[in-house]
């Protein structure tokens, strides 16, 4: 009798364990479901950033008068596989695979110091790679002719890029790859962060003014022009006035009632039916 009577007393409290969680334990269930929340949150506005960064892109390269720096390269090898000299990729793809490299060269870098988070920057740059594809589709129809609309045309491109990056960096995730890479590097050499960015800009400037010799015997003025010596200096400049004027992103950022009612809703809506 006694062994029954331990063994319900302790069904009895087992069950209460399992059934009834304890204060502490509900406060830690609704932090995870804040921080699941938060992370989803923060990264659907980043996806939004990348998007807005990328159709700065495609508007540079349909300006004709040289792309921005992180498209120079990719710009290339699309040009030169459509002539059958390397692989028929898309800008979108090889931008992929540059990214890939930056990040490959953080860990030659940093080596034991290279973080493992870093690597969702390959997931990132994945996405940056298809949004720049998906714009280069959308702005087909922009084919400017005059010298004025390609002017205005680059302006305006520069500016959204600009928009984006101000964004993308309130965001508060991980860095994209091209950006990471002079980090790592400036980590490693002590170097400050803007002097190694403008050398590791201007590296794939002159990788790429290299690449158009080597694939096409000339200089490519509509990949590497003009162009791409103004968003050197001008995407800067419009990051940092509009960083200025975007604090009103930051409650965007931390404001998530609504949201967090429609996940929460649609997942016992789910378990529901199930």
């Amino acid at each position: 009798m006694r062994v029954i009577r331990r063994a319900e007393e302790l069904g009895k409290r087992t069950a209460k364990f399992y059934i009834w969680p304890r204060f502490g334990d509900e406060v830690k269930l609704r932090l995870t479901k804040d921080k699941v929340v938060s992370f989803l949150w923060q990264h659907f506005l980043l996806l939004i950033s990348l998007y807005v960064m990328t159709l700065g892109v495609a508007v540079c390269v349909r300006s004709h008068l040289g792309s921005c720096v992180i498209s120079v390269l990719p710009y290339v090898f699309d040009q030169a596989g459509r002539q059958g000299m390397v692989p028929a990729l898309t800008i979108g793809q090889y931008t992929c695979i540059m990214n890939f490299i930056l990040v490959f060269g953080q860990i030659l870098v940093l080596r034991r110091k290279f973080q493992l988070v870093q690597l969702f920057q390959l997931v990132i740059g994945f996405f940056f790679g298809y949004l720049i594809d998906l714009n280069m589709f959308l702005t087909t129809w922009l084919v400017p002719d005059a010298l004025w609309m390609q002017i205005l045309t680059q302006f305006v491109g520069c500016t959204i890029l600009g928009f984006g990056i101000a964004f993308e960096v309130r965001c508060g995730s991980v860095t994209m790859p091209g950006e990471g890479f002079p980090v790592a590097i400036s980590k490693v050499t002590g170097i400050e962060f803007p002097k190694v960015k403008i050398c590791v800009d201007t590296t794939l400037v002159i990788l790429g003014v290299a690449a158009c010799f080597a694939f096409f015997g000339a200089w490519q003025w509509h990949i590497v022009g003009v162009g791409t010596l103004f968003a050197m200096f001008y995407v800067g400049f419009a990051v940092k006035q509009v960083s200025k004027r975007i604090g009103w992103f930051n409650k965007v950022l931390h404001y998530r009632p609504g949201f967090r009612r429609y996940v929460f809703g649609l997942a016992r809506m789910i378990y529901k039916k199930k």
